[in-house]
């Protein structure tokens, strides 16, 4: 990561959210109380780490490939994951952002970890770590430098809370270079990172 010339906390693998820990203590509560099983929260955690970032890369190279079908995930992201046969998971929205050559979408969760794992799969220890949690909001730009993005000063930079109603997947452009790809090889180039807003895809092989 990128070294800055102003005091911050780095982006690490580090603490654990109380969040996390709240959970966990509700859950033997409501298992004690008969509300759920422990079978139940197995199977519910099973789909959970089953889920990649396969499923959301799918969406944005159809994305890439069909102008229609863009507008149709801007619009109603969960409907278009439904075209495709892809489970958009249980939350209320799944909300879909496209970036420009002009506005660039970064997504938080400030609270805990809010995430799109239907689509995504589990979120990376970063994006629930405190130092990401904060300072996404306070210096997005820094924090974009350290995962090795540069943005041009004249780019519009949204960051985007995700709450338990609402999670966010960015639509990252499209790389040079890859009119000649077919959906299947643009999607091996949507990484987990793109799809959160703090890297691009990866480029192209220089050589098919």
């Amino acid at each position: 990561m990128s070294e800055h010339d102003h005091d911050h906390t780095p982006i690490s693998n580090g603490d654990e959210p109380a969040a996390a820990v709240r959970a966990r203590a509700l859950e033997e509560l409501l298992v004690e109380k008969g509300v759920i099983t422990r079978e139940a929260v197995r199977q519910g955690i099973d789909w959970l780490v089953s889920r990649s970032p396969a499923d959301g890369a799918r969406l944005v190279a159809r994305a890439w490939v069909d102008p229609e079908f863009k507008q149709r995930l801007l619009a109603d992201a969960r409907a278009a994951a439904a075209e495709l046969e892809l489970d958009a998971g249980p939350s209320p929205r799944v909300v879909a952002v496209e970036n420009t050559a002009d506005v660039h979408h970064m997504v938080v969760c400030t609270l805990c970890s809010c995430y799109p794992r239907a689509l995504l799969g589990p979120p990376p220890a970063w994006y629930k770590s405190l130092p990401y949690r904060s300072r996404a909001v306070s210096e997005p730009r820094s924090v974009l430098a350290e995962f090795g993005g540069e943005l041009a000063p004249d780019v519009e930079l949204h960051v985007l809370d995700s709450t338990a109603d609402v999670r966010y997947l960015v639509i990252p452009r499209r790389p040079d270079g890859t009119e000649d790809l077919d959906e299947a090889e643009l999607a091996a180039l949507v990484t987990r990172d793109s799809m959160v807003g703090v890297a691009e895809p990866a480029a192209p092989a220089l050589s098919r």
